[in-house]
């Protein structure tokens, strides 16, 4: 499995705070500076696996940075810089208390609301007559309030968010039109490397002058579905499995083990040789994705080449 980043614990220069998120551990500098770190932990049904993935923070780092980098015309992003596989520096801002998830087909959570006969998600209808990974005429908006560490995060509809103050009227509709810009940019270079995005998650923050901006990762096999687009018709019409690339297949192997996240449910032990296959399925997303070769960072030292990094970038 070599050297993987469960928890950090560094001090960095002026440092404030620190937030430890499923996946991200986030360092406060000088209320001014994010230093967010993305570890090799695997959180599924909003818990966190006890065994952590090679190379999952750096693909994930590396995919997010790229992504925001190939859509800041669209909307500003957080991002000043990427000191290290593992890192990414910004902006601080004052996060929306919701995610803004959009699904161009019938699959995941979508897909299992449906099945059980209901046809409305977070206030939307969805067509009879659909089969799973179907697409919609057009992508709906399905939100999610932003759970703090450890808890679910819950369906919500526009019209909730709006009565409850979450998200002003005039906000919300900057992050519905960002939400819908970002998906159509998305599911072009999807496209352009032979892959469909199925549905996908975007976090937004304000910053200190009242400025929107895209916050998080974009895009990422732990925020994104992703299908094979050669096939899919054919496997539809057969009403067989598509092939992709996401998350999913951890969230089934799970299910098919017993767990999905309930009281009472144990986590199913994860072996080496489901671990690696774990990191070899994120190696491949990054490469179908990115239209690039996955190089591996050098991990005989993970904690002090950061440290190092992030120092060095900060001085600079």
């Amino acid at each position: 499995m070599g050297n993987t980043i469960n928890n950090t614990a560094f001090n960095f220069p002026n440092q404030k705070s620190v937030y430890k998120g499923k996946v991200r551990e986030v360092y406060n500098l000088n209320n001014d500076i994010l230093v967010m770190i993305a570890t090799d932990r695997l959180s599924a049904f909003d818990v966190i696996m006890p065994k952590q993935i090679p190379f999952k923070g750096q693909i994930l780092n590396q995919i997010a940075a790229k992504m925001m980098e190939a859509t800041k015309d669209i909307v500003p992003n957080w991002i000043t810089g990427i000191p290290d596989p593992n890192v990414a520096v910004g902006h601080l801002c004052t996060p929306f208390k919701v995610e803004m998830v959009i699904r161009g087909y019938l699959s995941g959570h979508a897909a299992r609301v449906y099945k059980l006969g209901k046809r409305r998600i977070c206030g939307v209808s969805m067509p009879e007559n659909m089969k799973e990974n179907d697409k919609f005429p057009k992508p709906i908006i399905t939100p999610t309030t932003k759970a703090d560490n450890g808890a679910h995060d819950e369906d919500i509809s526009k019209e909730a968010i709006l009565s409850g103050g979450i998200v002003s009227k005039e906000d919300y509709e900057i992050l519905e039109k960002y939400t819908e810009a970002l998906f159509q940019r998305g599911t072009e270079i999807a496209a352009n490397r032979g892959l469909i995005l199925v549905d996908t998650k975007y976090e937004f923050g304000k910053t200190k002058d009242g400025k929107i901006i895209l916050i998080d990762e974009i895009h990422t096999p732990d925020s994104s579905r992703f299908f094979y687009a050669e096939g899919y018709e054919e496997r539809q019409r057969k009403g067989e499995e598509q092939k992709q690339l996401s998350k999913e297949f951890v969230r089934k192997w799970l299910i098919e083990n017993g767990f999905q996240g309930k009281e009472g449910q144990q986590i199913p032990e994860m072996s080496e040789e489901k671990i690696n296959e774990i990191s070899d399925r994120y190696i491949e997303l990054y490469e179908n994705i990115i239209g690039e070769t996955f190089v591996k960072s050098d991990v005989s030292d993970i904690m002090n080449r950061i440290e190092k990094n992030v120092i060095t970038f900060l001085n600079s």
